[in-house]
């Protein structure tokens, strides 16, 4: 292992090439211990590669984001509307500049507490392409409650040219798709400080100590007081951070609260019928003699 290590600083390869060798070494004298079926050696070479292995794997990890105390989590929790609609109000009002809602379509609105007339007003904001007409031809018209939100751009490729090559992933699922779901959107927003000393940020990137790699492409998306809330709510960034982590939370999963609720009438369903059997047991065999 020592030998290793000194031939990766004499010939200046990264950390991934120094834990390959390792590996790769590690693996073919456990090989030959395995022959030899000698344990002690087995149990040896185990220690000495991954305490060669995990300091430098941890190294390159990120740090956990940090647990947010949510409204919908446990098999009890909801959602709560007010926060719902100052998620929304977020994402309207910052996020939607790069970021789609590929899988909400505006009366799916109605599921954090907006009215149909309120819903209606809102998709008559915005114009969807439709057709083809009775020439043949598209044409554009005012959103309907059963559009999809319509996204900031037409097509990937005028996102990635929007945004010097890198692509806004879609919000709908963001929370789904990612290690920690709303803990980890948090973090993000909540990531955004100096890099340490030393740490060089490449041209069109930010410095973000909870992205993989430390480096992302979005720049730092909130301030505080850059959203006024309907309600009044003081914007601070950690809670607009909360507040739209928590909204697309909901759209990644907007049916949870019915999944659980059927959840806990299962569960009572089951423990009843589970007293029934037994007592109906007990009642068959009460006169038979042990």
């Amino acid at each position: 292992m020592l030998y290793v290590s000194q031939l990766c600083k004499f010939k200046k390869l990264d950390r991934h090439a120094t834990l390959t060798m390792t590996l790769i070494i590690a693996k073919s004298s456990l090989q030959g211990a395995l022959l030899r079926g000698n344990p002690f050696i087995l149990i040896a070479l185990s220690c000495l590669t991954f305490s060669f292995v995990l300091p430098g794997y941890a190294e390159n990890t990120v740090p956990h984001p940090p647990k947010q105390n949510w409204s919908f989590n446990g098999p009890f929790g909801t959602f709560k509307r007010d926060e719902l609609q100052r998620g929304f109000q977020v994402y309207k009002e910052v996020c939607s500049a790069c970021h789609s809602l590929k899988h909400i379509r505006f009366r799916d609105l109605k599921g954090i507490g907006f009215k149909e007339v309120e819903i209606k007003a809102l998709a008559a904001e915005y114009e969807v392409t439709d057709g083809p007409n009775a020439d043949g031809q598209m044409f554009q018209r005012k959103a309907l409650p059963s559009d999809v939100i319509p996204g900031p751009f037409p097509n990937d490729n005028a996102a990635r040219a929007a945004n010097n090559g890198a692509l806004p992933p879609d919000q709908s699922l963001l929370v789904k798709a990612r290690e920690g779901g709303a803990d980890h959107i948090h973090a993000i927003m909540m990531g955004y400080v100096e890099p340490p000393e030393g740490v060089k940020v490449d041209p069109g990137r930010h410095y973000n100590e909870y992205f993989p790699g430390g480096q992302i492409s979005m720049a730092k998306p909130l301030t505080d007081g850059q959203v006024t809330y309907a309600d009044g709510t003081n914007a601070t960034v950690e809670q607009m951070s909360h507040d739209v982590a928590a909204f697309l939370a909901w759209t990644a999963e907007p049916e949870m609260e019915a999944r659980k609720q059927m959840g806990v009438k299962v569960l009572a369903y089951l423990l009843f019928m589970t007293v029934m059997f037994y007592l109906t047991m007990r009642r068959i065999w009460r006169d038979v003699k042990k």
